[in-house]
């Protein structure tokens, strides 16, 4: 790292919340924000950033429902879903450490991409509740603002296939699988947009923590950096939950499909250069 360790704690601090602000209004768990920061900012090696990052998820996701106590989560979708995303985060975990440096730069980069456009192809904003028998007990409601809103799940085998993979892709990257996880509530399940978003954030610590372990026990969690990125990320995590339940959703969207959109493009550009 080309940065002086005078500069470093602050600007790592300063990152780290911005990345747990974005990470909590939409749903990424900040990893996707935090890895390109360093890589490319930092130079340090995209294990080592991936460890960070997950150690980071954790707190964000711990932030994030300390200070929104979960009011538009449904904790049942969650704690489904999660039986797939663990499963699938241990095993990407356990390769990533035989996966060469340039191909996880290039899955990461071409999985924010993908995340962009789809956030972009986005369909109607919610599913409505339907009649019928509800075995899993997965629908809900909620209160935005003067409206009220009954939902129920769609396509819930595509949805819990696609969170395996959002836990893989979560073990390989350590970008904590935020972005996958809510655009599957949003664009399969149909599921509404800040309950997709407080799902993901009380999901994507349980998932980070499966993985975190097994990068701390291979080496690639560094106190230096760990240590100001989690303070930095919990305290943008916070912010981020005061601020979730006020604001509008329609431009969460697009915020979400440029920033995650342009990390993507910088990521691929650092792999081929």
């Amino acid at each position: 790292m080309n940065t002086s360790l005078d500069l470093l704690f602050p600007l790592l601090t300063l990152g780290a919340l911005f990345a747990g602000l974005v990470g909590t209004l939409t749903g990424l768990g900040g990893g996707v924000v935090l890895i390109p920061l360093l890589v490319l900012g930092f130079g340090v090696d995209i294990r080592y950033a991936a460890g960070t990052s997950l150690m980071a998820v954790i707190a964000t996701s711990a932030g994030a429902v300390f200070r929104h106590k979960s009011h538009f989560a449904n904790l049942h979708v969650g704690v489904f879903l999660e039986v797939a995303a663990v499963a699938g985060a241990v095993a990407g975990a356990l390769a990533a450490h035989h996966v060469p440096k340039t191909a996880l730069e290039y899955l990461l980069g071409a999985t924010l991409l993908f995340s962009s456009v789809l956030a972009l192809r986005a369909p109607p904003e919610h599913a409505a509740a339907q009649d019928g028998r509800d075995a899993l007990e997965l629908a809900g409601a909620l209160d935005d603002g003067p409206v009220h809103i009954e939902y129920s799940p769609r396509r819930v085998p595509a949805g819990f296939a696609l969170m395996g993979v959002a836990g893989l892709m979560s073990g390989l990257l350590g970008i904590g699988s935020g972005a996958l996880k809510t655009l599957a509530m949003d664009l399969v399940m149909r599921l509404p947009l800040k309950v997709s978003t407080a799902t993901s954030n009380f999901m994507i610590g349980i998932t980070a923590g499966a993985s975190a372990a097994i990068y701390y026990r291979q080496g690639y969690v560094d106190p230096v950096l760990a240590g100001p990125v989690v303070l930095g990320t919990l305290a943008g995590a916070a912010i981020g939950a005061r601020l979730l339940p006020k604001i509008t959703t329609r431009w969460l969207r697009p915020f979400f499909a440029l920033v995650v959109g342009a990390l993507g493009i910088e990521v691929l550009w650092q792999a081929l250069g």
